[in-house]
């Protein structure tokens, strides 16, 4: 045998149930594995601890689209094709479906979840702005009970989140009523698909005459974990988009966002590139409210 081969021991408990005890019972020792799009290319490459897994992935439980009063329910085992060809998440979310598009290619698309790209925490994931700018909440399940919290507390640093050992990722409520809103996303990368994003912005803005009476801005790739730009959101709400303002309001929301965007080097891009280019796109999202 290969010495080489990464090793796992894979499980299949027959229901959520099973799976929860599991983890309860074995803190800390196994990893979950839905799609695997992620998960099996860091085993493969030893970046992995532990490699005892446990698949979600034939879960019934956690793969469902729900359209309720207020808000879309997403199981976390909801696969991008799942959301690509939702006609209510079309209907409501439609920054949804284009960055589940985005998402590596249509097989990944097939077999990748939302959960997943949630859960494996990059701060270049497309899904995360969206949730972001829409001001979505997870729902995070365990043997002892759930809890809630909004997806903006979820990433706590680089890979980090604040889901315990022995918990699932169960569900992504997000709110909708945004039919009033203009919404821009746009995702800059090595080429248009099957690329990992250098710079990603998510944008809502809703404007009544020529101010901005709210807007919600989320960004992939500027910080250690995707982030929701407060900072350019204060800034902007209230400005003018009028001909005759609008220089002094891309000013200002271009300042805002460069003071609390911390954005790195790496071998994709440079901090000083990721850092113009978010701002551009976020002057591209202004100048076409006008």
């Amino acid at each position: 045998m290969r010495s080489d081969v990464a090793l796992y021991d894979l499980s299949a408990p027959a229901s959520l149930g099973d799976v929860l005890r599991l983890l309860a019972d074995e803190e800390g020792k196994h990893a979950l594995i839905a799609g695997g799009t992620e998960l099996m290319v860091a085993l493969g490459v030893g970046r992995l601890e532990p490699k005892s897994l446990i698949s979600i992935q034939h879960l019934r439980e956690l793969r469902f689209i729900r359209v309720e009063d207020d808000a879309v329910q997403i199981g976390s085992g909801t696969t991008f094709t799942d959301i690509r060809n939702s006609s209510a998440i079309a209907e409501h979310l439609p920054l949804m479906v284009q960055s589940a598009s985005w998402t590596g290619s249509v097989a990944n698309q097939n077999r990748g979840t939302l959960g997943g790209n949630i859960c494996n925490a990059s701060p270049a994931a497309d899904t995360p702005p969206v949730l972001l700018a829409y001001g979505a909440s997870v729902t995070l399940v365990s043997s002892s009970g759930s809890r809630t919290l909004p997806y903006s507390e979820f990433h706590l640093g680089y890979k980090k989140t604040a889901m315990r050992p022995d918990e699932i990722l169960h569900t992504i409520s997000i709110p909708i009523g945004f039919s009033g809103y203009r919404q821009y996303i746009r995702k800059v990368g090595t080429r248009n698909a099957q690329a990992i994003s250098k710079i990603a912005l998510a944008g809502l803005a809703r404007v009544e005459g020529d101010v901005i009476a709210d807007i919600r801005l989320g960004a992939a790739s500027i910080a250690d974990r995707p982030v929701r730009c407060l900072a350019a959101e204060a800034a902007l709400t209230g400005m003018s988009i009028a001909a005759s303002a609008m220089e002094a309001t891309v000013r200002a929301g271009r300042a805002a966002l460069a003071s609390e965007a911390r954005p790195i080097d790496d071998i994709r891009s440079t901090a000083k590139y990721r850092a113009v280019v978010v701002g551009n796109l976020l002057e591209e999202f202004l100048r076409s409210l006008a």
